[in-house]
């Protein structure tokens, strides 16, 4: 005999007892979600930055936005928590939360802010000049724009000081790379880097070896104009640094003296000498309140 499906009727009460507990746990999940006052939450995030607990900042900084973000506070607490990310260290989250930022609220008082979070959060990553140098291409342009966009700001001022520090690591791989090069003897390509410190980072503190390495390797190759040339542009420029004294031997121990060339590249890009080292950046400011 057929068995009556009415009969599994039996197993109602325990599928009941399942579903029931599978909808209390998922209640219960929801139940997680309380929404608070803004200031509420607002106090809580900073209260929470100000302790240095930097990542749970930032997501209560997000909360502010997540529940209430018509609000006030809304846009405040975005460049908050890229605040925050960039105060522990994530980088990568900073940047992205700042140009969220900047694309939602481009007309914001604190715009400017959120340029030169990103323009720090790429400077703070810039490597050994052993490594990879992308990163620090991409702080210079992000400092440039913003001294470009905001030139009387704070930020600009800061920003020109990074600006300088930048160029002259930048400066200070293309003379690694050359070094290495001028070691074995491949003295057109160490040539061409050296050149591009000359060319490219005038003010920075690499000039006057990057004109010293452009005598040794001419003299080596033979071009003895431009070895003097090198010279001669290296002494009107740091007259009493020992990169000139070591240049002037070079050329003296062949008979040779210092001799500009005017048509020579080396004249018409004339180095104008470093100044002093600069004292190192202060870190970033906190955004405006």
């Amino acid at each position: 005999m057929t068995r009556s499906p009415f009969r599994d009727r039996r197993l109602l009460p325990a599928l009941a007892l399942l579903l029931g507990l599978a909808l209390a746990g998922c209640a219960g999940k929801d139940d997680e979600y309380v929404e608070r006052p803004v200031e509420t939450i607002y106090n809580q995030a900073m209260d929470l930055l100000a302790n240095g607990e930097y990542e749970r900042a930032a997501r209560a900084f997000d909360e502010v936005e997540r529940q209430h973000p018509y609000s006030v506070w809304a846009s405040k607490a975005q460049l908050m928590a890229a605040f925050s990310h960039y105060q522990a260290r994530r980088y990568d989250e900073a940047i992205l939360a700042s140009e969220r930022f900047k694309q939602l609220h481009p007309g914001n008082r604190d715009i400017a802010y959120a340029y030169y979070l990103i323009a720090i959060s790429y400077y703070e990553q810039i490597a050994d000049v052993t490594r990879d140098q992308k990163i620090t291409g991409q702080a210079l342009e992000a400092l440039e724009e913003v001294v470009r966009r905001f030139p009387t700001s704070d930020y600009a001022r800061d920003a020109r000081l990074k600006i300088d520090l930048t160029r002259d690591h930048l400066a200070g791989k293309e003379m690694t790379i050359g070094r290495y090069y001028l070691r074995r003897e491949q003295y057109v390509a160490a040539i061409n880097r050296f050149r591009a410190v000359v060319e490219q980072y005038q003010t920075t503190s690499h000039v006057a070896e990057a004109l010293h390495r452009l005598t040794e390797c001419y003299l080596a190759l033979g071009i003895i104009d431009e070895a003097q040339t090198a010279a001669a542009v290296l002494g009107f420029n740091y007259p009493g640094s020992d990169w000139y004294a070591d240049s002037y031997a070079l050329l003296t121990d062949r008979k040779l003296v210092p001799n500009e060339n005017k048509r020579s590249w080396m004249s018409r890009a004339q180095p104008v000498a470093a100044p002093a080292p600069a004292a190192a950046p202060a870190p970033a400011p906190a955004p405006p309140r």
